[in-house]
């Protein structure tokens, strides 16, 4: 009988202490590089097709940079352009395009456009699991509906490699 009471002693605050322990634990999806790396061919891969030199910038979900592609055509400033494209769209959790629209038409939003590292041009999204943003993906070098459809092509991959 006193082995059993000590055992459950033992197990309650083992049992108590995982717990307390576990309140201060964050678990997160991550976006894995091996993904990255296929997301970037695919948001490329649909530019190069239509005859665009662009870069193409995949961020994880604190705007760390994972990929970048440069195709050897694309101006060297894309690549800038489409990390900052990437980084606005985890920020402002909406694809630059929206992002664009909304602070052009509502003044008091305009001066969000200001922040450091933030472009507003179309052709960055976020990349969501689960509906929580794990990523972003830009291009950068073609017109801006061409970078948008060209990063919506990178988020199809990332969608098809979570499914």
């Amino acid at each position: 009988m006193k082995g059993k009471i000590i055992f459950a002693t033992i197990f309650a605050i083992l049992f108590l202490s995982s717990a307390a322990f576990s309140q201060g634990v964050v678990n997160q999806v991550i976006l894995p590089l091996s993904s990255a790396k296929l997301i970037a061919e695919a948001a490329l891969d649909a530019c190069v097709s239509k005859g665009f030199h662009t870069s193409v910038a995949v961020i994880d979900r604190s705007g760390n940079l994972l990929v970048v592609l440069r195709d050897e055509l694309a101006h060297p400033g894309t690549i800038e352009m489409a990390q900052m494209k990437a980084q606005t769209a985890v920020l402002f959790r909406r694809s630059t395009m929206e992002f664009q629209e909304r602070t052009g038409e509502d003044a008091s939003l305009t001066p969000q456009r200001d922040v450091p590292g933030i472009l507003a041009l179309a052709g960055g999204v976020p990349i969501r699991f689960n509906g929580e943003i794990i990523g972003g993906i830009a291009s950068s070098g073609s017109s801006q509906p061409m970078d948008d459809e060209c990063a919506r092509a990178g988020l199809a991959k990332a969608e098809e490699l979570m499914n």
